[in-house]
């Protein structure tokens, strides 16, 4: 008779390594990751390289843009632990998106407005995908990858409260200044 999937599970998730197959789902969740981490430091870098009017939201965002390059690291020393590599072609698309994304927000009049929209969005997948990692690692036995995520999480549930929270106060200047003669509400 063969084992429930429960059992499976529960023996999964007591012993050290998983099988090939999901050692190497993990593996490329984190390449995923270490993707999208390059890539919104590029897309973060230039939109808070044009913002010019808001000040506590490019303060907010150049931190932020600190605390991606430290979860790129960390994310590669997990690759590394498992002998693997960051995707060259991941990384690339990624840095593409984020070209296109920042070139796209200096033909819009609320770039402000879209940019906070585009990051408080890109937060939430993060936060979506440490989620997963989380668990992946935790189904492998891998602490020290969990105990990674679970701090990054941290760090992008942070960015993400901050954006929720400050989102109607840039739109309300955003609005005050589109209305004010010869000022710029764009940027």
């Amino acid at each position: 008779m063969s084992e429930s999937p429960q059992q499976h599970y529960a023996k999964a998730t007591t012993r050290q390594t998983g099988s090939s197959e999901a050692r190497e789902q993990l593996v490329d969740w984190l390449r995923d990751a270490h993707a999208a981490e390059e890539q919104s430091e590029k897309m973060l870098t230039k939109f808070a390289g044009r913002i010019e009017n808001y000040p506590e939201l490019k303060s907010q965002i150049q931190r932020h843009i600190e605390e991606t390059r430290g979860q790129a690291r960390r994310l590669k020393q997990c690759l590394d632990r498992y002998g693997d590599t960051t995707s060259t072609l991941k990384d690339a698309f990624g840095r593409m998106m984020a070209f296109a994304q920042g070139m796209s927000g200096a033909f819009v009049d609320d770039e402000i407005i879209k940019g906070s929209m585009a990051a408080y969005t890109f937060e939430h997948m993060e936060i979506a995908s440490y989620r997963i990692l989380i668990a992946a690692a935790e189904s492998l036995g891998d602490t020290e990858t969990r105990n990674i995520c679970e701090q990054i999480l941290e760090e992008e549930i942070a960015m993400a409260t901050w954006l929720e929270e400050h989102l109607p106060e840039i739109t309300q200047k955003y609005m005050l200044r589109t209305d004010m003669p010869g000022v710029t509400a764009k940027h």
